[in-house]
């Protein structure tokens, strides 16, 4: 028997409901998007490696896919949207003077390790605002991540907000090299204060500094975390990172999103190219964040255009795994069934053609001569049908909801002479 072909490891088929849920929910969030004003733009799947080389500050080489075409040039898989949105601005929009705002959906890949037990192909949904510095421009992005998430019906969820000086302040205080500088943030990002201490007095660091980062899970919260922080910030650029923060979230208030926002002064990002601001959206039903954004004011400028930027993801395949555990219901469009014969075949094509015109989704179903109805009643609730017509030799109609499993019959014939009379 020959043996069936199954997916890699880490790349799987979305078919069926699951597919139209998946596709629901990214256009209600695209939609959101163009509500905002933002444009779509399609960068290629693949790049020169180049553009996610080491400089950049994207993941590390070795986790992306690569290959090679004719000419021997090295070619890889995007593993992250925005360094493709950044090339091609700087190739795209070189003059431009004004803020662009750019909204994409398209699929990452990242060759992850089989014992992490995470997805190697994600679809993501993101937007970047491109030529704008201002806190108003932070504070948009940050907002729109909360009205999406309130779009698809989460109620209960959190963006958590960071700034990259406030800790790369701590970072410059030690004078420790770049490898254990990494070390650390590694640590951090894993929230092991146990093992950032452990480093620190290893490498003979001051009590003072080992206390200043100990004191980093207590940053954490609402909007009080702030006045915390600025108390401990290790220097000015420390105290302007807070101040800012404290500004973006005034503005939010305007927004009407300052319930959904916390703070974490150890925040990050998670590449390496992030200047400022930094955020995560998180959620019940999953292990990650399934959105992460943040302000990035020399990425672009590696491409040959000088620019500060600002942007997020929405990790789609994080959040439908959100949604699913949360049994929050995604809205799909309706599907119908019509169920004919040979002898009914006209009859079906133009009440569907009829239907289809008013906008409805119908599926044409030929009749089996030795199966039964309720057989095909069984195949519109698998397929989550909403209704299914029978149509009978008699020029009658059996109507079956579906939903409730209430029939009634309708005969056409009947109602025809009536209307005409």
């Amino acid at each position: 028997m020959e043996q069936k072909l199954h997916t890699p490891e880490g790349v799987r088929d979305i078919y069926n409901s699951e597919c139209k849920k998946k596709l629901a929910v990214q256009d209600k969030l695209h939609q959101l998007l163009h509500l905002y004003g933002y444009q779509d733009i399609q960068t290629p799947t693949f790049e020169y490696f180049d553009v996610f080389r080491k400089e950049i500050g994207t993941i590390d080489s070795r986790e992306l896919y690569k290959f090679f075409d004719r000419e021997g040039n090295t070619l890889a898989l995007r593993p992250d949207m925005t360094p493709s949105i950044a090339r091609a601005v700087a190739t795209l929009f070189e003059t431009d003077r004004v803020p662009l705002r750019l909204c994409y959906v398209g699929n990452t890949f990242i060759n992850r390790t089989s014992y992490q037990g995470r997805l190697k192909e994600n679809t993501q949904l993101g937007a970047e605002l491109i030529g704008d510095d201002s806190i108003e421009a932070d504070a948009e992005m940050i907002a729109m991540v909360v009205d999406g998430m309130k779009q698809i019906g989460l109620s209960e969820f959190q963006v958590s907000i960071g700034h990259v000086d406030f800790l790369k302040s701590l970072m410059d205080e030690t004078k420790l090299s770049e490898e254990i500088k990494e070390e650390l943030y590694s640590l951090i990002l894993n929230r092991n204060f146990f093992g950032v201490d452990e480093v620190l007095t290893e490498n003979h660091v001051s009590k003072k500094i080992r206390d200043e980062f100990q004191v980093l899970p207590e940053l954490m919260g609402g909007v009080e975390v702030l006045k915390k922080a600025s108390a401990v910030a290790t220097d000015n650029k420390a105290k302007k990172a807070v101040a800012r923060m404290l500004k973006i979230y005034k503005i939010l208030a305007f927004y009407g999103v300052e319930d959904h926002i916390t703070f974490d002064m150890s925040m990050c990002g998670n590449y390496g190219y992030y200047t400022g601001v930094v955020f995560k959206a998180y959620t019940y039903g999953t292990g990650d964040a399934v959105v992460s954004g943040g302000r990035y004011d020399h990425l672009i400028e590696k491409f040959g255009k000088q620019t500060p930027s600002i942007g997020f993801a929405i990790i789609i395949d994080e959040l439908m795994s959100a949604l699913s555990r949360q049994k929050i219901a995604v809205e799909t469009e309706k599907t119908n069934l019509i169920v004919y014969t040979d002898t009914t075949l006209k009859w079906a094509v133009s009440l569907a053609k009829e239907f289809r015109l008013r906008g409805k989704c119908m599926e044409l179903i030929k009749r089996e001569e030795l199966e039964s109805k309720e057989v095909y009643v069984e195949y519109g609730r698998q397929m989550h049908a909403v209704s299914l017509m029978y149509l009978n030799e008699n020029r009658t109609i059996t109507m079956v909801n579906l939903r409730s499993g209430k029939e009634r019959v309708i005969d056409v014939a009947k109602r025809t002479k009536t209307e005409s009379n």
